[in-house]
């Protein structure tokens, strides 16, 4: 049996990023304090567990002083950062640069809707890290939607600032702006809507979808690793599972099933960009014991 591994697949920058910074703390202390997990990959977050890193949510971190906190990928809202100095506490801010400058022209195009009645509307998973933090701009005034069922929370009448999360579909992007301008074309009656459209998904997330249809069709069956976490992860399983129905989803190499690879010649391995290499390698060497047995 061949068994391949996506060179693709795997942690994009902004958690390599975060977890380096966070390695070369634990270097030189024994105790490092991150605010929410690393990232969402349960695997991960413990080996880093044992090196050190202590996950505290955002009640705890209230109660933190004196102390250094690591800020991970998915960026914090202001709230955060005022809590930080309050508290004479250092933060590692290992926000990924596309989500800050994300964050900034989500504040910019609020206070400047706001002027004019207008909305700052997220395509987004409500309650996500990220999305709490690009909320947090607009003083928790911007309206989250994750798909066409949520687009009843806008008011069609007035003018609207679309932008999304980073880590979501480009394909659910356009359908949900395209909707919108629909809508609101209808309820004011005229072409001439005030609708600005933000394409603010992340391209180094969004070109692993061409490139994991393309390395799926290869393979008989292919075994997704991911966190069950992970927003990202259940995305790109999708794909997978689209054009490769004997796609399999697994966080970890104790869940494969020997029955998947039944008169299987080829097996492919991939993964969300919170996923570490070392896991699907774990995975890779389970389905080759699997495959001699």
């Amino acid at each position: 049996m061949q068994i391949e591994i996506d060179n693709n697949s795997g942690f994009c920058f902004g958690v390599v990023n975060a977890i380096q910074l966070a390695e070369k703390e634990l270097d030189k202390n024994d105790t490092l304090y991150c605010l929410g997990d690393i990232v969402h990959n349960s695997a991960e977050v413990e080996r880093l567990k044992l090196k050190g890193l202590i996950t505290v949510n955002h009640e705890q971190f209230k109660d933190l002083k004196n102390c250094k906190v690591l800020l991970r990928a998915h960026g914090e809202p202001p709230e955060t950062y005022e809590i930080a100095k309050q508290n004479n506490i250092q933060l590692i801010d290992a926000s990924c640069p596309v989500v800050l400058k994300l964050q900034n022209n989500i504040k910019l195009g609020f206070d400047k809707f706001l002027r004019k009645g207008g909305q700052v509307v997220i395509y987004g998973k409500e309650g996500h890290a990220e999305v709490n933090g690009l909320v947090g701009q607009t003083n928790g005034k911007a309206i989250v939607i994750g798909g066409l069922n949520d687009l009843d929370k806008i008011n069609f009448s007035k003018p609207v600032n679309l932008f999304s999360q980073t880590t979501k579909s480009i394909e659910g992007f356009y359908e949900v702006q395209k909707e919108i301008k629909n809508r609101m074309k209808a309820n004011q009656g005229t072409e001439d809507i005030d609708f600005i459209i933000n394409d603010t998904i992340c391209r180094q997330v969004s070109h692993r979808q061409p490139q994991l249809r393309n390395f799926v069709k290869k393979h008989d069956v292919v075994i997704f690793v991911s966190g069950k976490k992970s927003s990202n992860g259940r995305m790109l399983f999708q794909v997978c599972q689209t054009e490769n129905p004997n796609t399999y989803f697994v966080s970890k190499q104790s869940e494969l099933e020997q029955k998947w690879f039944d008169n299987a010649s080829s097996v492919g391995v991939c993964g969300a960009t919170s996923t570490p290499r070392w896991l699907m390698e774990k995975v890779a060497l389970e389905i080759n014991k699997i495959a001699k047995s």
